[in-house]
């Protein structure tokens, strides 16, 4: 079994947030995969199914981005999921946009989602960081993340989705240098 987490906020008027991209990469993978219709468990939004033989659940947590812990410390309490079952999709500023770098633990380099899924579980778990690139003009990175993106970035978002998707079984099989360099080289 395998815990897919997307992060973002759960409002509508932050559906296309930078820092929602993680939501977005749940919904591909939901949709691409036809996993069970959404339901609100574990205060986030719950799917399953499987892929390619593994067990998957995927959910979006519904406890807003700095709180995102709480949500997965219950699933895998009540699944008992260890901590290395997990992978969580999320933004990244230090990441060039579009591309993404996976990785098993380390810190949370300022990112408070993550800061606060390694309060709840500790830092045994993958995640798997979506470049959405450094500002153009001055502006605080609070606000830059919660801006919507462009047009073009969207489209940017769904090619990358699209590439993530068409790799999960890679991912899956947690060869995470692997999975970076196979999605990064799509066109």
């Amino acid at each position: 079994m395998l815990l897919f987490v997307g992060l973002g906020n759960p409002t509508p008027d932050s559906e296309n947030n930078r820092h929602n991209v993680g939501f977005k990469i749940i919904d591909a993978i939901n949709k691409k995969f036809s996993l069970s219709k959404q339901k609100p468990k574990f205060k986030g939004l719950l799917t399953t199914g499987e892929i390619e033989g593994e067990k998957i659940y995927a959910i979006k947590p519904l406890t807003f981005m700095n709180n995102s812990g709480i949500c997965i410390r219950e699933l895998l309490e009540y699944f008992k999921f260890d901590a290395e079952d997990v992978i969580v999709f999320h933004d990244d500023l230090d990441v060039e946009f579009g591309k993404i770098k996976a990785k098993f633990g380390g810190s949370s380099a300022g990112h408070n989602g993550i800061a606060s899924i390694d309060k709840f579980i500790g830092k045994d778990y993958s995640r798997v960081r979506i470049g959405i690139g450094k500002p153009k003009t001055p502006i605080e990175i609070g606000d830059f993340v919660l801006q919507n993106f462009d047009e073009e970035e969207l489209v940017g978002i769904d090619k990358i989705s699209e590439n993530i998707t068409d790799s999960i079984g890679v991912l899956i099989k947690k060869k995470l240098d692997l999975f970076s360099s196979t999605v990064n080289n799509k066109k």
